[in-house]
């Protein structure tokens, strides 16, 4: 009998030990993501927050990050001042367009919808990621174009 609890009792310190040697480790760590080279987040958000291996960037609106300003101008002008942007924080992640699985796209007026995905398509250009669209009733600085992503390495 005693034998037999020794050798339940080295089985159970055995597998215990098994079991931290085996990669149950915390969960993954939480970490903003920011850079210099896209506007500043005009509110209580961050630019983009890494969890794990995904990257969940927050919405990129047509701002020069050198002047805070917002690039006025058509829709395809604005989309492409928003893909810029949405680079630039991909790129402090260590990422690229490549790396992005969804997008959300919203649109002022869903009639420029054609001209803002003539712009998208030459930046996902192989393989994009799924998408939603949406039409919006206004977006920050009523610009007429925000892009959010979600990426993953």
């Amino acid at each position: 009998m005693k034998m037999r609890r020794s050798i339940l009792l080295f089985l159970l310190v055995a597998a215990l030990a098994a079991l931290g040697m085996s990669g149950c480790s915390s969960a993954p760590a939480r970490e903003v993501v920011s850079t210099g080279e896209a506007p500043a987040a005009i509110g209580p958000y961050s630019q983009a927050v890494r969890f794990g291996n995904l990257l969940f960037l927050s919405g990129q609106i047509p701002l020069d990050p050198r002047t805070n300003l917002v690039i006025t101008g058509p829709i395809k002008v604005q989309t492409q001042q928003v893909l810029v942007n949405l680079r630039a924080v991909l790129a402090a992640n260590g990422m690229t367009p490549d790396d992005v699985v969804s997008t959300t796209v919203y649109l002022k007026d869903l009639n420029d919808f054609v001209a803002m995905n003539a712009v998208y398509a030459g930046f996902f250009k192989e393989k994009p990621p799924a998408r939603a669209t949406v039409q919006v009733s206004r977006l920050p600085r009523d610009v007429l174009v925000e892009i959010s992503a979600i990426a993953a390495k």
